[in-house]
């Protein structure tokens, strides 16, 4: 099967010659595995704000390629500390596993703290030119072919509480709302449009998401989601789907997310995103929700993949497949970006039980 095929026939919920496959990769572990397959030394990083071919992931059997747009793309834009064009302030926070060093880029300083400035605030232009570029020559490159997904995620929530601060502005909700109103409007509507733009470029998915999830339960009442967010993104996905009736949307949030799974397949979602096993119960899940609901991930990155043996890989695969993927309906992926302590050796472990090729270089 051709991979756009092979996603579309799973996201219909019919059985396909394997679970569509999808991965990104921090860029320590990128660069390990363009080594790996005897490509050329290249920054790449796991939001996509420039263009570098997607030849990894085309030679890793993955069937649905993605570029990120909006607040998300901020991430990884530099080695040293920056500001970025929100004004958010980032730090460069180095760490080490065994398998080597690497780096994540992590919120410094949050430039809305000050209730006045938040007042005063503007999100940037979402129609800018050049924006949306790398979005467009991946559809007209890879589009007939491969799955193309518009990923806009931190839609929300996460880029408000970058740029207010997350204890404040959940300490607004209830104490400063008119303060709270005014940032979630301006990050809504900024990716309002940057989903009307990416619709308009014919993408296959548009991947929305904030991350709502703690361990066990949201770390923000139902309830409080509902009245703030749900009609947001409910107005997202219409615009999206109004736009492009054929779209896909998936939705991306870490953690335990029992609590809205209902609410967000009422407001049209087709996907959810990550399904983390240490918090979500694959089995439940496709119980209550596998008739009405795609899942996408599975694959533990912080637990089997790195950790795993082959056989304990296996056995986590063809348990998410008998789950999330039975009749379909399932992509499978890592939960997150592989990261630096995965070995290579257990990411082509996953590919050898997914049936895709090994197409490492020999040295």
């Amino acid at each position: 099967m051709k991979p756009r095929e092979r996603v579309l026939q799973a996201l219909n919920h019919k059985e396909t010659d394997r679970p569509p496959f999808q991965a990104t990769f921090t860029p320590e572990f990128a660069s390990k595995l363009r080594a790996s397959l005897g490509l050329k030394e290249m920054f790449t990083e796991p939001h996509h704000r420039d263009w570098y071919g997607y030849d990894m992931e085309i030679l890793t059997g993955q069937d649905a390629l993605e570029a990120g747009c909006g607040w998300v793309t901020n991430y990884y834009l530099d080695d040293k500390p920056y500001t970025d064009e929100w004004g958010v302030q980032w730090r460069i926070d180095e760490y080490e596993t065994p398998l080597g060093k690497g780096y994540y880029t992590n919120i410094d300083v949050n430039p809305l703290a000050d209730d006045e400035a938040a007042m005063k605030f503007k999100a940037p232009d979402p129609d800018r030119p050049g924006m949306y570029d790398i979005v467009k020559r991946l559809v007209d490159t890879y589009g007939s072919e491969y799955w193309i997904i518009g990923r806009i995620h931190t839609t929300i929530f996460e880029s408000a509480w970058a740029l207010r601060g997350m204890e404040t502005l959940l300490m607004d909700f209830y104490l400063n709302p008119e303060i709270a109103e005014h940032i979630i409007e301006e990050t809504y509507q900024y990716h309002l449009q940057v989903a009307r733009n990416v619709a308009e470029i014919g993408v296959d998915m548009i991947w929305l998401g904030d991350d709502f999830g703690a361990q066990n339960n949201l770390m923000i009442d139902p309830e409080l989601w509902r009245r703030i967010f749900k009609p947001r993104f409910a107005c997202i996905i219409s615009e999206a789907k109004r736009i492009k009736p054929d779209i896909k949307i998936a939705y991306h949030s870490d953690g335990c997310n029992y609590a809205i799974v209902e609410d967000l397949i009422e407001i049209g979602l087709d996907v959810l995103n990550p399904v983390q096993t240490e918090c979500m119960d694959p089995v439940y899940m496709q119980k209550n929700y596998g008739e009405r609901l795609c899942f996408f991930g599975g694959i533990g990155v912080q637990s089997t993949l790195p950790n795993g043996t082959f056989d304990e890989l296996k056995a986590e695969y063809d348990w998410l497949k008998g789950t999330l993927g039975k009749n379909g309906g399932w992509i499978c992926a890592p939960t997150h970006h592989v990261q630096l302590d995965t070995p290579v050796e257990n990411f082509f472990n996953l590919l050898n039980i997914l049936g895709i090729e090994d197409k490492r270089v020999l040295t």
